[in-house]
């Protein structure tokens, strides 16, 4: 029996006028969640990264040339606050990974863009990320994965459009 199994028995035995089911879904993704947070901060590790610089690096690399994206467009890709993304622009400045300049359209905007040395290091830490979420679904066929990835997406799109 698993930890979930066992805290659904508990509750089950202790609130049996409540329907504990959803525990079997909600709980362990939220398990597996942290499980594969670990798994992949792991990974990033490997090459020097934190998952917040990992995230710049890979969301300006896959821009495509110039590798660039105003500050606050990188904000919205990588889902974070202006102040947060100032704050992880700045840490891949001081590492040389990224240059922030002065935007052409807009003086007060900044545009963060690759360097050469952040380019071979994403490239070389998506590589192993990649090969890594291969190795985590590993036990799953390819059926299974799609299956999971369209139960996931449209769950995703539901809360999504609740909110």
């Amino acid at each position: 029996m698993d930890h979930v199994a066992m805290v659904m028995e508990q509750w089950a035995r202790e609130r049996p006028d409540l329907d504990v089911s959803p525990q079997a879904v909600i709980a362990r993704l939220h398990r597996l969640a942290l499980r594969l947070t670990e798994e992949l901060v792991a990974g990033y590790a490997r090459h020097g990264l934190t998952e917040a610089e990992f995230d710049i690096l890979a969301s300006l690399r896959r821009q495509g040339p110039p590798y660039a994206l105003p500050a606050g467009d990188l904000a919205a890709q990588t889902m974070v606050t202006s102040g947060a993304i100032t704050k992880r622009v700045d840490r891949c400045v001081e590492r040389g990974w990224v240059t922030r300049s002065v935007s052409e359209q807009d003086a007060r905007g900044r545009v963060i863009a690759l360097t050469d040395r952040g380019r071979e290091l994403i490239d070389r830490a998506f590589a192993d990320h990649i090969a890594n979420e291969h190795r985590l679904l590993a036990s799953f066929g390819e059926r299974d994965r799609a299956t999971l990835a369209r139960l996931l997406r449209a769950w995703a799109e539901e809360l999504d459009g609740a909110s």
